[in-house]
């Protein structure tokens, strides 16, 4: 039986990092749609085109997903899965075509997700965008934390 793999949290939480290692120690298929978006904006500045993007982006790799996972192939998504909504509908779409879930939460408290991305906006690298303090901040405020239960 496949696996679904959905990696939780901010950024700067180690979603990336996390799933890189997945990727490896389960012989998964990895899908970051920030890679996939960085491929195709033509201004990395440009953040309406980016969130423009962001959500073909992720319709097309969960479509992918989906059918590897019907396939028996274990998959990874890093998307971040801000709210219960979206980790509920994930995890009944992947039951649906016979996988299991597993949820990773990536927790840290803001001072230690901004020393992080500031490390990393200083140097970004290939796949990724700079993020202010302030989205950060405004980011935090409408993120869901995982509760108990979805864990199982």
């Amino acid at each position: 039986m496949a696996t679904l793999h959905l990696i939780c949290g901010l950024p700067g939480s180690g979603k990336t990092t996390l799933a890189k290692q997945l990727e490896k120690s389960e012989s998964a298929v990895r899908f970051c749609p920030d890679e996939w978006i960085a491929d195709l904006l033509l201004n990395p500045n440009d953040r309406k085109e980016m969130d423009r993007l962001r959500d073909i982006v992720e319709s097309i790799q969960w479509s992918f997903a989906k059918r590897l996972l019907a396939l028996g192939v274990d998959v990874i998504l890093e998307n971040g899965f801000w709210s219960r909504e979206e980790r509920s509908r994930f995890r009944a779409e992947a039951e649906a075509v016979g996988a299991k879930v597993k949820l990773h939460f990536l927790d840290a408290e803001l001072n230690e997700l901004w020393r992080r991305l500031s490390k990393r906006n200083a140097k970004l690298p290939s796949g990724t965008f700079l993020v202010r303090r302030e989205d950060l901040e405004s980011w935090a405020k409408s993120f869901e934390p995982p509760t108990e239960d979805e864990f199982s």
